[in-house]
């Protein structure tokens, strides 16, 4: 089978990469001519473990390709993924699609042969069926299908989510396509992976259904945290308790300074307003995002209070900026809110982060860069941490704490215990437990 992925961001560049690991051959178009020679070098633009060395694998094995052109591609394709960006739109929070648009005015005279055009990209409800209305008028001659099938890849362990995925979901109206897409998924059908099959409207709503109720439990449990520290109960112990049943589960209960990245704050934002076009508002969803937005206010609050209310002159050592560990990813950090308001009140900041800092510099003005966590902390008043990987974990406190002028930790992952903080010497500050 032949694919062309349209976009080498970061959907499609690990979807491409482990559709030709299946024994595809995919070739991946992007519009930029940097990025497709960096990746043609072997170079990756993004983090993602394990990605660097599969896309060298299957490139060395003739499987997967980089290309500009759209053409050839599209042409030899039975099954094009459309893969590009659909950010927030600025003023009404619905998805861009103009991404969207722009790349089937580019594929739609290069048909030939029945194709399928399936959406990997995150889209609002009905989208589909207007991809298939605007190439059916820039193509009445063309023999099409258009399925959706959204991506359920967690940044940071992405390889691991497509290739041993809890499903495959398959939006479809054609007999064609479902034969198409059942072929394409069958190495994971093979491992018993779930594929399942509805209409295009329910996985479209599916996508954006999931990372808002994903969404919901982080602000649910920062709110449970709050009210933790409010009646001396432990947020973990409490996270354990509820998380041990079954219909509720235990992942993303886990405290902390608020969701952030690529798909929670947009999808969430896109499915409130597709609520209030559709006239039947998601008021819980609204919710949702109201508490994630003060959420990170008020943990820049938390800091300034520990301090006593004075950061003037202070300077805060900052473990980790991007919105999770295991990226490089930036977007709607919260480190983009809490570390300008910390500057503000006057606070002197140095950061260290394993992956995020090159796209982190461009991002986040008066933060002095460090080269590790040691570098970091020396001579700091303040110990910020905002991001918990792995790496942070196993830091000698009591030799962190040595090489501080202060004794403040704030740790806003709960990634250290009170006990070990306190018994290296620190005031220690964490989230949902007593301090």
């Amino acid at each position: 089978m032949n694919i062309c992925m349209v976009g080498a961001g970061y959907v499609g560049l690990v979807s491409a990469a482990c559709f030709s690991e299946f024994g595809w051959r995919v070739a991946c178009v992007d519009k930029d001519p940097d990025r497709v020679n960096m990746l043609r070098r072997g170079e990756i633009p993004i983090f993602e473990p394990g990605l660097e060395t599969m896309v060298s694998r299957n490139t060395k094995a003739g499987r997967l390709s980089f290309e500009t052109d759209i053409a050839d591609a599209v042409s030899q394709a039975d099954l094009v993924f459309l893969a590009v960006g659909t950010p927030m739109r600025r003023g009404d929070g619905h998805a861009d699609l103009s991404y969207v648009y722009s790349a089937l005015e580019d594929l739609a005279p290069h048909l030939e042969g029945f194709t399928v055009i399936t959406t990997k990209s995150t889209v609002p409800v009905g989208t589909s069926r207007e991809i298939e209305r605007r190439l059916k008028v820039l193509r009445p001659d063309a023999d099409f299908a258009v399925c959706s099938n959204p991506e359920f890849l967690r940044e940071g362990s992405a390889i691991q989510d497509f290739t041993h995925p809890d499903r495959v979901l398959v939006g479809f109206d054609d007999p064609r396509a479902r034969e198409v897409m059942e072929r394409v998924y069958q190495p994971l059908a093979l491992r018993k992976a779930p594929v399942i099959f509805v209409s295009r409207e329910s996985a479209e709503l599916a996508k954006y259904a999931a990372n808002a109720f994903l969404a919901m439990k982080i602000s649910f449990i920062n709110e449970i945290s709050d009210l933790c520290e409010a009646v001396e109960a432990n947020v973990q112990e409490v996270a354990q308790a509820i998380g041990a049943d079954k219909r509720i589960g235990d992942k993303f209960l886990h405290p902390g300074p608020g969701y952030g990245g690529s798909c929670f704050p947009k999808d969430v934002s896109a499915l409130i307003r597709t609520g209030r076009e559709s006239k039947y508002p998601v008021s819980l969803v609204e919710q949702v995002q109201t508490v994630n937005d003060e959420r990170k206010i008020a943990m820049a609050s938390r800091v300034r209070e520990v301090f006593g209310g004075q950061l003037q002159g202070k300077t805060v050592a900052v473990l980790g900026v991007t919105f999770k560990p295991n990226t490089d990813d930036m977007r709607d950090a919260p480190s983009l809110i809490i570390l300008p308001m910390l500057r503000e009140w006057g606070a002197g900041l140095r950061a260290y982060d394993p992956e995020g800092r090159k796209n982190a510099e461009t991002m986040i003005e008066d933060v002095e860069w460090c080269d590790s966590a040691a570098d970091a902390v020396r001579d700091a008043d303040g110990l910020l941490v905002l991001t918990e990987w792995n790496e942070f974990r196993a830091l000698d406190l009591e030799e962190i704490k040595r090489a501080m002028s202060g004794d403040v930790l704030v740790d806003l992952r709960n990634v250290y215990s009170p006990e070990d903080a306190t018994h290296a010497g620190f005031r220690y500050h964490g989230l949902g437990r007593k301090n």
